[in-house]
């Protein structure tokens, strides 16, 4: 059954910023970060390495009845796994290290960590892995190694200039010294690389952990190297909304490397993108209407330092300027939150856009609703006949009370309602999205919904003539409540009012039996045409006996005239082209008999086919009988 509530009425506008300079509309929320954490949490349940290894990095067990199980698992997963060696043997060591396992290392397995940066490294990747393997055992690479490891990189580059090349030369570079600040020349080659998504988002192919390697590499390297920043402001922004749209990651190692992506951009003070959006839906009451908005970095965290100086520009729909400059004070309790009373501004009902200033540096427009309320000037409820062959008899309701009186319209009658609406606060007449007058019959729930309509005079009108209607009440009478609602989107009072009750009688009482909307239904059994009427007998006799003449004649010709069987041999070929014949023959009769076309064709082929190849036979050798004969009489 159909229910109109407030809901369907409120019906909320998007209310959000648009794209403005060094700003995003979105950031990493307390839903998000508790969800990522649940990720972390997850993945100590995981058989995959990788997965502990990440969520160690990000939460610390303090439990050790939790600690020393996962140490032996991780144990038992290093030696089980498929990754490359240099790659298992860093997750291993390093979750180890990030859980605190009692447990020494294997003495072998250190020993190939050592050796490993004095022998012939084979890829950018290898080379950061066990660097930074080195790094989590406290073992400091001296000065021969690190020029060995460099020159290794540079001769790798040369080979291997890929995005994942680069990105962990990148990394590993920061690890390395001033020896190895050859790779800041590269850091250009592999932004340049970056897709643009519908001008709003920037991206490395690869997605997510490319991206992120390559961002937080190049961002190293400018800080360990002291070059300027690898990324303009306006690239960091398409960086930083790619990186908030892959916020529902699944896996620990994509949320620690969103997370971490997400600090390097916040951390780059001079291009860093900051959060600007209104916090709730963008409705403000017209009573009170305070603006408030949430000015936050890509974590959600309060700015530092925070802004000097917010300052908003109010402007109308119609784009003329309510308030050139508007202040946006701190709120003292929230370092998150600004806030804007627009209150001396007596804003009126519609939509607004403020176009927000933060210091000279940061911009954002946010859009914006001020509500309404609307008030019940008049309404008046009445019964009429049909044919206006007497006075209609009208009575006032004021909202929100009910007519105490029930009334009375039978199928020669109408029901008459008409309402007019204003706004409260100025008194004008209001047009509202959704005016319903509904009417429910008290004994079994069942209603039907009529829309009221505006005239030339703004006032809302309602006309229904009971026998005209009487269908679309299944022919019921009974009592009917019957209720006004109005609703629209700018109106923070929207309602429903139970008016009156009517008591309606129709000329049919009909029970309608409800349509079975559930349950199987009828078996759908397929039917042939009817077969055509068949000709009289003696029609198809005739028909048959002239199919049959030219056979008849056919061995009365032969019995007059003799048959030459001379050049009929016992041949294979012979024999089979004549059995094949017959037997088509013999097919056809049957298919006149009781067969269908199908089946027929189905014992056609083979036997038309093998009827064709002895046939060819047959002619050739025919053909070859009749040309020796013709040279031996010519000889």
């Amino acid at each position: 059954m159909l229910k109109l509530g407030l809901t369907l009425l409120c019906v909320l506008v998007a209310c959000g910023p648009t794209w403005s300079a060094r700003t995003v509309d979105s950031h990493l929320g307390p839903k998000d970060l508790t969800r990522l954490q649940k990720v972390f949490v997850d993945g100590f349940g995981s058989s995959d390495l990788q997965s502990i290894f990440f969520s160690s990095l990000n939460i610390q067990l303090t439990d050790a009845t939790q600690k020393e199980p996962l140490c032996k698992k991780i144990a038992t997963l290093h030696a089980e796994s498929k990754l490359n060696s240099f790659e298992k043997d860093y997750y291993y060591i390093g979750a180890s290290k990030n859980l605190g396992c009692s447990a020494k290392l294997d003495e072998a397995l250190l020993s190939k960590v050592y050796a490993s940066l004095n022998s012939d490294l084979g890829s950018s990747q290898e080379i950061f892995y066990r660097v930074v393997t080195h790094k989590i055992l406290g073992v400091a690479i001296n000065e021969a190694t690190q020029a060995k490891v460099v020159k290794r990189l540079q001769e790798l580059l040369k080979k291997d200039d890929t995005l994942t090349g680069l990105g962990y030369a990148f990394n590993v570079a920061t690890q390395l010294g001033s020896s190895a600040s050859f790779i800041a020349n590269r850091v250009e080659d592999a932004i340049v690389q970056a897709d643009e998504v519908d001008g709003k988002l920037l991206q490395f192919e690869g997605g997510l952990s490319i991206t992120s390697l390559i961002i937080n590499g190049a961002f190293g390297v400018a800080k360990s190297f002291n070059k300027p920043s690898p990324v303009t402001a306006e690239q960091a922004v398409k960086f930083a909304n790619y990186f908030l749209s892959r916020r529902s990651v699944q896996t620990a190692k994509g949320a620690h490397v969103l997370i971490e992506a997400l600090k390097t951009i916040s951390g780059a003070e001079k291009i860093a993108p900051v959060c600007v959006q209104l916090i709730g839906n963008g409705q403000l009451e017209a009573q009170s209407p305070t603006l408030n908005v949430a000015v936050v970095d890509l974590l959600g965290k309060p700015l530092s330092p925070a802004p000097k100086a917010i300052t908003a520009k109010v402007i109308r729909k119609d784009k003329s300027v309510l308030a050139e400059k508007v202040t946006v004070a701190s709120k003292s309790s929230d370092k998150t939150t600004y806030v804007a009373d627009l209150a001396s501004l007596k804003p009126t009902r519609g939509s607004y856009q403020a176009e927000l200033n933060a210091d000279g540096v940061y911009t954002q427009t946010l859009h914006f609703k001020v509500l309404g309320r609307v008030k019940v000037q008049s309404l008046e409820l009445g019964i009429a006949e049909s044919d206006a062959s007497a006075a209609t008899r009208k009575q006032s309701v004021n909202y929100p009370s009910k007519l105490q009186e029930v009334l009375s319209a039978d199928s020669t009658q109408k029901l008459l309602l008409k309402a007019v609406l204003v706004e409260e606060s100025s008194g004008k007449s209001l047009a509202v999205h959704q005016a319903f007058v509904r009417l429910q019959n008290k004994k079994t729930d069942k209603e039907i919904i009529f829309v009221a309509e505006q005239d030339s005079s703004k006032a809302y009108k309602f006309d229904m003539d009971v026998g005209n209607n009487g269908k679309n009440f299944n022919y019921q009478s009974g009592t009917y409540s019957i209720y006004l609602t109005v609703g629209d989107a700018s109106l923070s009072n929207s309602f429903e009012w139970l008016v009156a009750e009517v008591q309606l009688k129709f000329n049919e009482d009909k029970e309608v039996k409800p349509k079975t909307t559930s349950g199987p239904l009828p078996e759908i059994v397929h039917q042939f045409r009817v077969p055509d009427k068949r000709p009289p007998r003696i029609v198809s006799d005739i028909f048959t006996g002239l199919c049959i003449t030219p056979l008849v004649l056919l061995f009365v010709f032969w019995g007059k005239l003799g048959i030459n069987v001379s050049n009929l041999t016992l041949a294979p070929s012979t024999l089979g082209f004549h059995a094949g014949f017959g037997g088509i023959l013999v097919l056809f009769f049957v298919f006149w008999l009781q067969l269908d076309m199908f089946q027929t064709l189905r014992l056609l082929i083979p036997i038309a086919v093998f009827t064709f190849l002895a046939g060819n036979r047959l002619l050739r050798r025919l053909y070859a009988q009749r040309t020796s004969k013709g040279s031996s009489s010519s000889s």
